[in-house]
């Protein structure tokens, strides 16, 4: 099944490029003899060139519609992540409730997640979306008038954090999926990493204004203001040309199609890998509200606005890594790998950082690195699965990746509590990396790969290689 028009001009690999690239997910094949193009080695597929433009995806006017709702849509919905949260302080003076909010916007997607996979694959996915960004918009309304007219309780927001719950379970497998059929594959990567810079921006923006509102106003028109931003999505998916869609035929309804997408990644090395991966992760590593707030008040005493700091500067890193990743064109595992370890290597530096200013500096290369491993796992499971469990897969991933910071919350909250801030971060940054290298050396082994390390323009390199080639190179005697 081809991934939409030109999926198939792609060049094809030469036997050991084929060899490495089944090992590092560089290049893929599904288990049912149908190719998904170059993989994701090749940055391009058909006159797309290997290293595209930073944003060349924008060029694409499907794309441009769906790129200028998530605009207006994200900020709002980071207006309204603050402002439900200063809701439930207000109405409870209890940060429980706060984590008892947040728990329920996660809960449907840790119980129902796979489910929603297998819903995704049998529906088209614009009026999917169409559906879950509509109901998303409703609940915003509903909980800014319920605010507005002083009728508002705990319980609804609790029901409306559960409810966006329900919609996102749909709404995330189907969002990531869409994105390659509005660009196919040549410029997956370029247009997830600009969706990923999108959110990011939306990140610096959106708490701002929510800010202003909250003391100006009052939180019911952050609610508001959230919910007419989802017409700038409907709007974008209503102009959009079918006929310019790489569109997949829906899966038929059969049995066993929960078991059918886990026993599909389980037997796909350059999918399970990953997604383990970013399950520890996404547990022990990316808990940065709890490690970040105990740096701000109990190490370097600085309150609120060292937290904001730290969360800013993260945002910077993180906008300036999903651009860098828009701007490469290709996702390769290797890469991904060698991303987790910076990551891992950047916390626990950071952990013994001795001043407030260094400690916030190094929250830019941390940001940086955070959002490369996000795209490159991203990406490279979407170039790496068959479109018509495209849905399962991601949903199995966004349920791994969103699932795992609340679960793993209590536990590296606990460390922090117990032993301190550093200890906590360290923990987190030893668990990435050590997960990060043992995910290398196996998929190195499953690729029967070697690692080899050298110079290369006067620059250390590191990079895999099947083994009869380095056996060829190595010196005998």
């Amino acid at each position: 099944m081809s991934t939409g028009p030109g999926a198939d001009s792609a060049p094809a690999p030469d036997h050991d490029d084929d060899r490495t690239a089944r090992a590092t997910g560089t290049g893929t094949h599904t288990g049912s003899g149908t190719h998904t193009g170059s993989g994701t080695d090749t940055g391009a597929v058909g006159d797309t060139p290997r290293r595209a433009g930073m944003f060349s995806s924008l060029k694409i006017r499907n794309y441009r519609l769906f790129f200028a709702g998530q605009v207006v849509s994200n900020t709002g919905t980071w207006m309204q992540r603050i402002a439900q949260d200063w809701l439930v302080l207000t109405l409870t003076g209890s940060s429980a409730a706060v984590g008892i909010t947040t728990a329920l916007q996660f809960l449907p997607m840790l119980l129902f997640g796979l489910y929603g996979g297998v819903l995704v694959d049998r529906l088209r996915k614009r009026p999917t979306l169409l559906f879950t960004q509509s109901a998303m918009a409703l609940t915003s309304l509903a909980l800014a008038a319920l605010t507005l007219t002083g009728h508002v309780q705990i319980w609804h927001v609790y029901v409306a954090a559960f409810v966006t719950g329900l919609a996102t379970v749909l709404d995330n497998p189907a969002r990531q999926s869409f994105v390659a059929e509005l660009v196919g594959p040549g410029r997956l990567q370029n247009a997830v990493s600009l969706n990923s810079a999108n959110f990011q921006s939306a990140r610096l923006v959106g708490p701002a204004v929510a800010g202003v509102l909250i003391t100006g106003v009052g939180t019911g028109w952050a609610f508001f203001l959230n919910g007419v931003s989802f017409v700038a999505p409907i709007a974008g998916l209503l102009m959009m040309r079918s006929r310019e869609l790489h569109a997949v035929t829906p899966s038929p309804r059969g049995k066993g199609q929960l078991r059918e997408g886990l026993r599909y990644v389980a037997g796909r090395p350059e999918l399970l890998w990953p997604i383990v991966l970013v399950g520890f992760i996404g547990t022990f590593a990316f808990n940065f509200p709890v490690y970040l707030s105990a740096f701000a008040d109990d190490v370097f005493d600085g309150g609120a606005g060292a937290y904001s700091l730290f969360n800013t500067l993260m945002a910077v890193g993180s906008v300036a890594g999903a651009l860098l990743a828009a701007r490469r064109g290709t996702a390769r595992l290797r890469l991904l790998i060698l991303a987790a370890l910076a990551f891992g290597g950047l916390e626990i530096v950071a952990a013994g950082a001795p001043a407030l200013w260094l400690f916030a500096l190094l929250m830019v290369p941390i940001g940086l690195v955070a959002m490369t491993v996000n795209v490159t796992t991203n990406t490279s499971i979407q170039m790496a699965t068959d479109p018509a469990v495209r849905g399962r897969v991601m949903a199995l991933y966004m349920m791994v990746f969103l699932g795992g910071a609340p679960v793993g919350a209590p536990i590296v909250g606990w460390i922090t509590d117990t032993h301190g801030a550093r200890v906590g971060l360290a923990a987190g940054g030893a668990v990435a990396a050590l997960a990060a290298a043992v995910i290398g050396l196996i998929l190195a082994r499953v690729g029967n790969l070697r690692l080899t390390v050298g110079w290369h323009g006067g620059h250390p390199r590191m990079r895999f290689v099947p083994r009869e080639r380095q056996e060829a190179l190595t010196p005998v005697g």
